[in-house]
């Protein structure tokens, strides 16, 4: 997922930018707390009976590849991408977010991540972020199923939007999940080039490695193709291709 990208969040110090986000659905997703078995695509089981009760999101499709088996904490330690650009290995923490931890490690081991872009960077003073996980490559994109929030409580603060507004500081090698709105997290994530603020609404699920810095700095320094959202946020003008992830 994105981080929420239909919303667009004021931060210190500059205009109104667009925070990362999961835009499955539209501006408007969110996630139903109602769904029942008779509410999944048939054959498949709404929801898991596991801690993490990983459940099918709103599409009304299967998930791509089924839900994750929710047995509790994984061994895994790494998440390793392969791009194009170069190495990104990511120190997964299964202390802070195991549920999102499983479904990383379970995607992985699905090989959803292979050969899959990196749609999105952004290069604005207060959000710089790498942004993948998408296998459509438009921020649209999804495994079909949704990761509860595990919310981090332990980020320096930020300073406060004109409305108040809480926001947090996601330092440079936090790899963190979009979504689109509360328990909407699904495959897509951002990876943190440098310091960022925003609200304390996206899970924490890794840091980045040092080879992997550089790697995002390469990426960084090559530019921006803009998009919608300005000249400091769009797609890598170089493209960004995840050949393969591998969790161990």
């Amino acid at each position: 997922m994105t981080v929420v990208a239909a919303v667009a969040l004021t931060l210190a110090g500059c205009v109104a930018k667009e925070a990362p986000s999961d835009q499955r659905g539209g501006s408007d997703f969110t996630a139903s707390e109602t769904e029942t078995e008779a509410d999944a695509p048939s054959g498949e089981a709404a929801s898991t009976e596991g801690d993490c009760g990983f459940r099918a999101d709103e599409s009304g499709q299967p998930p791509i590849v089924g839900l994750p088996p929710d047995e509790g904490p994984v061994d895994a330690k790494t998440l390793t991408l392969t791009t194009s650009a170069g190495p990104i290995a990511i120190q997964l923490d299964s202390e802070r977010a195991p549920c999102t931890v499983q479904s990383m490690v379970f995607l992985a081991g699905e090989h959803y991540f292979d050969n899959t872009v990196c749609h999105r960077l952004t290069a604005a003073e207060s959000l710089k972020v790498l942004q993948c996980g998408d296998p459509e490559g438009t921020g649209a994109g999804g495994p079909g199923y949704v990761v509860p929030d595990e919310l981090p409580t332990d980020l320096p603060p930020g300073q406060p939007g004109p409305d108040g507004q809480e926001s947090v500081i996601y330092q440079r090698g936090t790899v963190a999940m979009a979504n689109a709105g509360p328990d909407t997290t699904g495959s897509q994530f951002f990876l943190v080039y440098g310091d960022s603020t925003l609200p304390p609404s996206y899970t924490v699920m890794g840091t980045v490695d040092e080879a992997g810095l550089a790697t995002l700095d390469a990426i960084a320094a090559a530019g921006i193709t803009p998009g919608e959202n300005g000249p400091e946020d769009g797609a890598p003008k170089t493209p960004v291709t995840i050949t393969q992830a591998v969790a161990a």
